[in-house]
């Protein structure tokens, strides 16, 4: 397997290990769920429903393949998935913490751009 596909597929299993678990205490009227798009290179983790009369539309992970590495654009995990990804075999050279401003990526573990 290549390393894209490699990281399609470690996005996937990442975000869907999180639904997975969110679903299962999941309160009546909200689903989370993932929204892939391989051939543009999108993963994105979302809630979408009803909690009592408010509407409920989050975006709680949102990554992206770029130019061979994993931009993280949106992560509302208590831990990062950037770390998670780490572990499972990602170099941190090829995560960029999108959500950071351009100027703080320096002083992260990760890459710049």
């Amino acid at each position: 397997m290549d390393k894209l596909e490699t990281y399609r597929e470690l996005l996937k299993s990442t975000l869907n290990k999180y639904i997975e678990r969110v679903n299962r205490k999941a309160e009546s009227g909200v689903e989370s769920y993932l929204v892939s798009d391989d051939e543009n290179g999108h993963y994105m983790w979302v809630d979408w429903g009803w909690r009592e009369r408010r509407r409920v539309k989050n975006i709680n992970v949102y990554a992206r393949i770029i130019n061979d590495r994993i931009w993280i654009q949106e992560d509302w995990t208590e831990e990062g998935i950037a770390n998670e990804l780490v572990r499972a075999g990602v170099p941190p050279e090829d995560i960029v913490l999108g959500f950071q401003p351009p100027e703080m990526r320096k002083y992260t573990d990760f890459a710049a751009a």
